[in-house]
């Protein structure tokens, strides 16, 4: 049952702004090709004059999306005027609202349920509303068929409540306030291969997460949850998000049920009793222990085993500190190894050491590397993980004292030796926020799913040693993780903070571009081993 991949798009409120968001979409149509599909979630109208002159001009037939485009209902009182059909109608040529509630089943064999309108606790419900009747009736019409697995995509303007259990943090974004419990058990119930969502003016990509139980149900597909911003936000948040899917009844049911190394726990699903949850925890722990990506903070990390001789191990060998493992041959960046460029070398730790980076993006690119042999920050021990932490924070701190914030990261893939390259971005040039973006819109352009995990998680939590990775690390420790699975570009992280939308130096992209005379990197790093030493702890020591 082999399908072509249906290409689709997704975007957050549109708030009226129609002609920028599709000026975009042919944007995008023009350098990608055609999408089949644009899914609007949120606020689709505005209730600004300039958005009212807007839309007249599309009902008019005097402008005309670009594609597709199917919207949910309206979210407030102002714009209920416009959806006049409570079972969906078109609005405009290529501009169709799918209807309160109910489940869009297109040519393709795609199912789509969707569910209008904010949480009422009012019955009858207004007019941009649904209550609780609302969301039992979709999921009984839709599970009561014994043949049931999910829907491949369900859209709602609210996000469901407590959808971060389990996962990354959604940042900005007031968790005790937002979110709908009765989406929540809509989507726990309805088991949509990705769910869309608005409203907070936020772009979050929530970690994948199961819709079985291990060990006591049969696997199922995995449920992705996407919020995203509002078209033409000043913070250039996120709006549109752009995704290939094969529908569930065409796939394969070993492909379909495929779990990714990020997945996580149900964030909806409760048991019963305390009790029976820790049973359930317990039994997954010891049954399943390398695939569980809990990323719970509050559990005590690295405990020690038992001794094998009196239960008190109060006579126990101290421990001895583990040796690194041995090159198999020439190492540019093991320390001890006489290919090493010592005068790159601007600080020696106990663990690590800290170089200019040759051929560096700027005079300030720094890579921090292991004493002994490590192909990744995976493979590390925990004194060097300690340890790399703390240039980590010397050099955070460093870089804000120049006025610059540093992006961090590392690929695990054709290498040998971990280099964690250290980037600084003048504070000046752009925010946080929009590197993140940056690296997200970039790599989806090359096809490579960037993946957010959460600030305080462990790589190791997601990956294991020996698989090859790509890492980016922002200043306020939000992470962004790929797993590569076959060609990846060896220059990207280079590549994305070269672009014009960041240092705007894209002809520093190839390091091999930007070598300069040992002279001049001895200058370099005698002025960088200056300057970093009021920060260096380990002349301290």
């Amino acid at each position: 049952m082999a399908s072509s991949p249906l290409r689709l798009l997704a975007c957050g409120d549109v708030e009226g702004k129609f002609d920028l968001l599709f000026t975009r979409v042919r944007a995008i149509q023009k350098k990608s090709g055609q999408f089949d599909l644009l899914l609007c979630v949120g606020n689709f109208f505005g209730s600004t004059a300039e958005a009212e002159s807007e839309w007249e001009e599309y009902q008019k037939g005097t402008k005309k999306a670009p594609i597709q485009t199917c919207v949910l209902g309206a979210n407030n009182q102002e714009t209920v005027k416009h959806f006049q059909e409570s079972d969906g109608c078109e609005l405009a040529e290529n501009i169709t609202y799918l209807g309160r509630k109910g489940l869009f089943t297109g040519a393709s064999g795609l199912q789509i349920a969707y569910l209008s309108g904010i949480e009422s606790q009012n019955e009858p419900s207004p007019a941009f509303g649904f209550t609780a009747k609302d969301t039992t009736s979709l999921k009984v019409a839709l599970t009561s068929n014994s043949k049931f697995r999910g829907v491949d995509i369900l859209l709602t303007s609210p996000w469901p409540k407590d959808v971060w259990n389990y996962g990354n943090n959604p940042g900005e974004v007031d968790t005790r306030k937002c979110g709908s419990a009765l989406v929540a058990g809509l989507a726990l119930a309805l088991k949509p291969r990705y769910h869309f969502a608005a409203l907070e003016g936020a772009s979050y990509e929530r970690l994948p997460y199961r819709n079985h139980v291990v060990l006591q149900e049969n696997a199922q597909h995995v449920s992705r949850f996407i919020t995203l911003a509002s078209v033409g936000n000043m913070s250039k948040k996120k709006y549109l998000y752009a995704f290939n899917i094969v529908p569930l009844t065409h796939m394969d049911p070993a492909e379909l049920v495929k779990q990714p190394l990020d997945v996580t726990e149900n964030p909806y699903r409760k048991s019963g009793k305390d009790s029976n949850k820790a049973k359930q925890a317990t039994t997954i722990e010891e049954e399943e222990p390398i695939t569980q990506f809990f990323f719970d903070l509050s559990k005590q990390q690295g405990k020690k085993r038992p001794s094998a001789g009196r239960g008190d191990g109060q006579h126990s060998s101290p421990k001895q500190p583990r040796k690194p493992p041995q090159p198999t041959g020439p190492c540019w960046f093991c320390l001890a190894s006489p290919e090493v460029e010592k005068h790159l070398v601007v600080s020696i730790g106990t663990h690590c050491y800290l170089a200019l980076a040759k051929g560096g993006l700027t005079s300030d690119h720094i890579l921090i590397l292991p004493i002994g042999h490590y192909q990744s920050v995976v493979e590390l021990s925990s004194e060097v993980v300690e340890e790399v932490a703390e240039y980590k924070a010397a050099l955070k701190k460093f870089l804000k004292s120049k006025g610059k914030r540093c992006v961090l990261f590392e690929r695990n893939y054709r290498s040998q030796h971990l280099q964690l390259q250290v980037v600084p971005v003048p504070l000046n040039c752009c925010t946080t926020d929009h590197i993140k973006e940056t690296f997200i819109t970039q790599a989806e352009e090359q096809q490579i799913e960037l993946l957010e995990i959460p600030e305080h998680s462990d790589i190791k939590q997601i990956v294991q040693p020996g698989i090859p990775y790509f890492y980016v690390e922002l200043d306020t420790g939000e992470k962004l993780f790929h797993r590569i699975k076959k060609n990846f570009p060896l220059q990207f992280g280079r590549e994305v903070l070269a672009s014009e939308d960041i240092l705007n130096i894209p002809a520093r992209g190839d390091w091999r571009e930007c070598k300069c005379s040992r002279e001049e990197e001895e200058t370099l790093a005698k002025s960088f081993r200056q300057d970093f030493e009021p920060f260096d702890f380990s002349l301290t020591d």
